[in-house]
């Protein structure tokens, strides 16, 4: 990687956090205004080559320019106008960002789809979206599907390769190139898990998405030695974010399109991260055994959204890399630099988020000095107007009192594509609700217990899952490498009762499920929590299933030990 600088300077970072016309649609134009660093690459992609070593690829803003156009051009060649919906299901890493980029340029709304879907839910989505075309690596699937059912089938089902092939010189683009947003024009549309059903449909708005990140312009971390590593899913709001981010600042990053340990830490040891970002998937593999030593010998920051991360995984990343004296925060103002030598370890900075509250709004700093606090998500960002824990009808309950959690904000989505009534559901009080359990404390910190739909109902009250893992996670570490804690049935009139499907360390691998159990409910019992009916084993990957995103499939295990006491 050459040792020229591709940030962008400070005065041109505060002039895009007042730009009014910037937003989700048109961020690599205005980056590449601003920036007089456009040339140099700035977002690498990842190989390995015939020897087994890592090879990185830079790209520039410029460079990211060229390739988009080339993208629109054919997108344009096959007929996609504005407003027009497209499915875009290609592998993570950079090329998801690409087609985004290519189609909003051309005005058009791209619903990113996770490769890993289940190819049933991904057909009953795309169908849903009302797509105009879909481009795929594999749509040979999608085809055949479309040849059962021939009166859905979109306008064209095309290769990925077949768009990078294109010969871009025999084809043009619209006059208003690129195209020019309305600040409430829908710029991309992201997809729940889709466990049941079919997956949620959340609008990312042209302002609504840049609302909130202005500040990261200067308070997120960009000196010339930093360097990003974006884990996060890049067909998810999330992993769009990191790049929009990433992209206006001319932060050096590697997009990644891999997220298991085994490939992330190769890369790891050759790009060196100050910054790591990714859903908690991947640190979960990256504090459990060995720690990753060498690949994280720079990092002074970890950024996870998504699902909240445990403790237990927490206290041990934090322990590696070096930081900035004085670094509380997600960042550090340049005003505020001591001087002084880096301290020993990094900061882990745990963020509450969704598609659908359009950025993390909640956000909890650990350090290793940091003392434990289970649960705690932190204070809300400046851009939350308002947060707080209601009742069923709205109205805010005392500190200390579990109720949904409700935001408002100008970063919430739209709402839902295609879906009125089910964004409607969300609405309440002029409140969003999150989908989440939660009380605030006294020092209106906010802790996070549970989603909504896996809160576990027992005949003496409700349980809340995440809690008890912490618990297991932290206070069992030497049984329990990873968990997930979900209600299923009991006998006659009584209600839920809570389960744990537990990952054994490897040299806990002997124990059996009474003895982790006999454990686990001993550390409950001392943290006043609610003790498990029943452990079971996961043995194998399938054991502990991961939706597309890695998110535990907390719906399946339910599910599969829906019997578990009842023996029907």
């Amino acid at each position: 990687m050459s040792d020229q600088t591709s940030i962008a300077p400070l005065a041109a970072r505060e002039q895009l956090m007042t730009e009014p016309s910037l937003g989700a649609g048109n961020f690599l134009d205005q980056a590449i205004a601003v920036n007089p660093n456009r040339a140099v690459p700035f977002a690498f992609t990842h190989h390995t080559d015939h020897r087994g070593a890592v090879v990185l690829r830079g790209h520039s803003l410029l460079d990211l320019a060229a390739l988009r156009d080339r993208y629109a051009k054919w997108y344009r060649a096959n007929g996609v106008r504005p407003g027009d919906p497209v499915g875009v299901v290609v592998a993570e890493g950079l090329e998801p960002l690409l087609h985004f980029l290519a189609l909003t340029a051309l005005g058009a709304v791209p619903a990113l789809v996770n490769d890993a879907m289940r190819h049933d839910v991904m057909v009953r989505y795309l169908n849903h979206v009302g797509v105009v075309g879909v481009v795929a690596d594999d749509p040979t699937r999608l085809a055949a599907a479309y040849r059962e059912d021939p009166q859905r089938r979109p306008g064209f089902i095309a290769l990925a390769a077949e768009v990078q092939a294109f010969d871009a010189e025999a084809a043009g683009l619209p006059e208003d190139y690129p195209y020019r947003h309305a600040p409430e024009d829908v710029v991309a549309l992201i997809h729940s898990s889709g466990t049941t059903g079919t997956p949620k449909s959340t609008m990312l708005a042209h302002r609504q998405f840049w609302d909130g990140k202005q500040p990261r312009m200067v308070r997120f971390p960009a000196e010339p030695s930093d360097r990003l590593m974006s884990l996060m899913p890049h067909t998810h709001a999330g992993g769009l974010s990191y790049f929009l981010t990433a992209t206006l600042l001319g932060l050096p990053t590697v997009v990644m399109s891999d997220w298991r340990r085994t490939v992330v830490e190769p890369v790891m040891e050759a790009f060196q991260p100050t910054m790591v970002a990714s859903f908690p998937r991947t640190f979960v593999e990256l504090a459990t055994g060995e720690l990753p030593v060498r690949g994280a010998a720079r990092v002074h920051s970890w950024f996870n959204t998504g699902d909240s991360a445990h403790y237990g995984h927490i206290r041990r990343l934090v322990q590696l890399g070096e930081r900035p004296a004085g670094l509380i925060r997600p960042w550090l103002l340049p005003s505020e630099k001591t001087g002084q030598p880096a301290l020993p370890g990094s900061q882990f900075i745990d963020g509450l988020g969704s598609s659908e509250m359009g950025m993390a709004l909640f956000g909890q700093v650990t350090t290793p000095e940091t003392a434990r606090d289970d649960r705690c998500v932190g204070k809300p960002l400046e851009v939350v107007l308002k947060a707080a824990v209601l009742d069923e009808q709205g109205e805010e309950v005392p500190d200390g009192t579990v109720g949904m959690l409700g935001v408002v904000t100008p970063s919430r989505t739209p709402g839902y594509w295609n879906d009125a009534r089910l964004t409607a559901s969300f609405e309440l009080a002029g409140y969003w609700l999150t989908g989440d359990v939660a009380r605030r404390d006294a020092e209106g910190r906010f802790h996070h217990l549970d989603r909504t739909v896996d809160v576990i109902d027992t005949t003496a009250g409700p349980v809340y899952s995440l809690p008890l893992e912490e618990v297991l996670l932290a206070d069992c570490a030497d049984l329990v490498q990873d968990c997930s804690v979900v209600g299923v049935p009991g006998g006659p009139g009584e209600g839920q009762r809570p389960i744990a499907v537990v990952r054994l360390q490897s040299e806990a691998a002997a124990r059996s499920a009474e003895e982790v159990q006999e454990a686990a409910n001993k550390a409950l019992a001392q943290a006043g929590l609610a003790a498990l009916a029943a452990v079971r084993i996961a043995r194998n990957p399938e054991d502990l299933p991961l939706g597309p995103t890695g998110k535990v499939l907390k719906r399946e295990l339910r599910t599969r030990f829906a019997t578990l006491f009842t023996g029907q």
